[in-house]
């Protein structure tokens, strides 16, 4: 009866890993820093979701039409979401990778661009996302965003505002992979 039950607990919770969408868990630190935390479980082992976010032709699947990422310490990704230009051109988006851990952890510099204020940009010495991938089972990852480092004032509400927005719907686009 008990094996019964814990294999009824697993399945109910396997099931609901399956189901399970983006969910923004954001909050403040104790010292009061924002941090902007996007949730979600993936039907991937920890090493399949490590290629979402490490490899070109499954960044541009869920990302940007045009990416790609030069994975190591120092490195980064560069992304643009205009077809008919390269990555090359100065819409394109370039992000450093400070560093990371195979398979489980990425960390990068935002570099804010002309689409943010010039007050923004010149404050921004810490904006950072951190990107967890946590494993569940043999087949289900719990991938954690967390953007860090914000400034405070309306111009900085502004930037929070636009990625909160964004990094929701660029996470929903990777879920949707995965829909049935």
């Amino acid at each position: 009866m008990r094996t019964t039950l814990i294999c009824l607990i697993i399945c109910i919770s396997l099931l609901s890993a399956e189901a399970q969408d983006v969910k923004n868990t954001s909050y403040k630190t104790s010292n009061g820093e924002k941090v902007l935390r996007i949730e979600m479980i993936v039907p991937l082992s920890q090493k399949q979701a490590w290629a979402y976010f490490t490899e070109d032709e499954k960044l541009k699947a869920w990302v940007a039409p045009l990416a790609h990422m030069e994975l190591k310490t120092g490195g980064y990704m560069v992304t643009n979401y205009d077809k008919a230009k390269s990555l090359d051109d100065k819409s394109s988006i370039k992000i450093a990778i400070t560093n990371y851990l195979e398979h489980e952890l990425i960390s990068m510099k935002v570099d804010l661009n002309d689409n943010f204020t010039q007050k923004v940009q010149d404050e921004d010495n810490n904006l950072q996302e951190v990107i967890q991938l946590i494993p569940i089972d043999s087949s289900h990852t719990k991938i954690i965003s967390s953007m860090i480092g914000w400034g405070t004032g309306p111009d900085w509400e502004k930037t929070y505002s636009f990625f909160e927005k964004g990094n929701d719907w660029t996470y929903r686009g990777l879920m949707k992979l995965f829909k049935k």
